[in-house]
This record gives structure tokens, C-alpha cells and sequence, in this order.
């Protein structure tokens, strides 16, 4: 278990388990507890009111953040010819077909989004149960099923994250890192809230968005008052 430092610790003694934050002091509160060797990723965590198990519960989207991610997304993409040639100069990490396939089913898994043209969903459907459980299926909803490749790459590189309910209708994600400005974000925040508040499904009951924090890769959360949040 990583030691506290001194900062930290005094830090985590002022904080009660029982406040709930306003957005912007959990923001800073959050930057100033981030102080191990490596930039810490900013994470949210919502507790929403559904049961994603019911497919009219589902929470599942994009969402593109104004700040970026911090992050270096590896990204896969199944294409032939000149779609091949347009993903590789756009920047992916691995192009191919049936040898991407069969370098997937022998466990080289190590991608953060895959991407395929329409032409390639009958090589890709193979990869159902490999891909599947790592939500990384290229899905036409979520633009990851799409002839236009380069902008999909764009995207995926560029600040683009998906967020998807678990089971117990938690939806985690990275808002950035412990090394950007409060205000960018606050921005990052805002946009990936403001995109699961508009991504209420039909069969939400009740109250849909019942607990949001934030937290650092190595710190505690902080509850966030949802009196903020609009349509919380």
C-alpha cells in the first residue's frame, strides 16, 4: 500500500467522509491530495438510478472533452485497402483483418478503442466474446462501426471517452490529470455529467443521478453536492 505523504496526510485529516463538495472545492481539494511521483488521473464516479441488466436502463455513450484526456489512446483499427492506408497515416496504433483477429483471439488486447469499417463486422463479430467483455466491440452507436476512419481515430486520440453503466449502475471515468488546471477540469467535468444527464433512458424510475464523486488514482473520493448538477 503506497505511504501518505506529509501533505497528504494533513490533508486527509481535514477531510470529513460526510461533506458534500461543491464541484469546484473537490476539484482543487482533489489536485492538492494528487502528489505521487506520476501524474494521477482525475476520476469520476456516478451512482445512477438504473439497472443496466433491463434494456430500456441502458447508459452507454460518447462524449468528447473539451480538455482532452491526458492520456495516450491506443487504438485498433479493422480495415482493408485504402481505409487501411487512411487509418495507419491518421495515426492508429495497429491496422489489420484476419491477422488483427487472430493477434486479438491469441490475447494482444492492449487497446484502449477499436475501430472498424462496415466491411469488417463479419471478421470483428468473431471477436465477440474477446472484445465483448472489455467493452471494447466496435459499436455503430458509439462511432466506432464507421467508414470514415481518420475522424474516428481524431476522436478516439483527441479527448473522446466513452462511459457505460455497470451492473450496479456506477459509470466510472478519467476527467483528465492531476496535472491540468482547475478550470480545465471543471470544463472536463461539466461536458461528461452534462452528456449522462442528457442519456437518461426511458426506464430510468425515480431519481436518476443519486451520488457523483471525484477522486484521484491514489486518493480519496469526495462526494460532490448534486444541488450543482442540473437534472441530478
Amino acid at each position: 500500500m503506497t505511504k501518505l505523504s506529509k501533505k497528504q496526510k494533513m490533508l486527509a485529516e481535514k477531510l470529513d467522509a460526510d461533506k458534500l463538495y461543491s464541484i469546484d472545492e473537490a476539484i482543487k481539494t482533489v489536485k492538492e491530495l494528487a502528489t505521487s511521483k506520476f501524474d494521477e488521473t482525475i476520476e469520476i464516479a456516478m451512482n445512477l438510478g438504473v439497472d443496466p441488466r433491463h434494456a430500456d436502463q441502458n447508459v452507454r455513450g460518447v462524449v468528447s472533452l473539451p480538455s482532452g484526456t491526458g492520456k495516450d489512446v491506443k487504438v485498433a483499427v479493422f480495415a482493408r485497402g485504402d481505409n487501411a492506408d487512411k487509418a495507419t497515416a491518421a495515426g492508429a496504433d495497429k491496422v489489420g483483418a484476419e491477422d488483427l483477429m487472430e493477434d486479438m483471439q491469441a490475447g494482444n488486447l492492449d487497446y484502449d478503442r477499436v475501430i472498424a469499417t462496415p466491411d469488417m463486422m463479419g471478421v470483428v463479430g468473431r471477436l465477440g466474446k474477446v472484445l465483448g467483455p472489455k467493452g471494447l466491440m466496435p459499436n455503430p452507436k458509439l462511432g466506432t462501426v464507421t467508414p470514415n476512419v481518420e475522424q474516428a481515430i481524431k476522436d478516439a486520440k483527441g479527448g473522446q471517452v466513452e462511459y457505460r453503466a455497470e451492473k450496479a449502475g456506477i459509470i466510472h471515468s478519467g476527467i483528465g490529470k492531476a496535472s491540468f488546471s482547475e478550470d480545465a477540469l471543471r470544463a472536463n467535468f461539466d461536458t461528461l455529467v452534462n452528456a449522462v444527464v442528457k442519456a437518461k433512458p426511458s426506464g430510468a424510475k425515480g431519481k436518476y443521478v443519486r451520488k457523483v464523486a471525484i477522486s484521484s488514482t491514489m486518493g480519496p473520493g469526495l462526494k460532490i453536492d448534486l444541488g450543482e448538477i442540473e437534472g441530478a
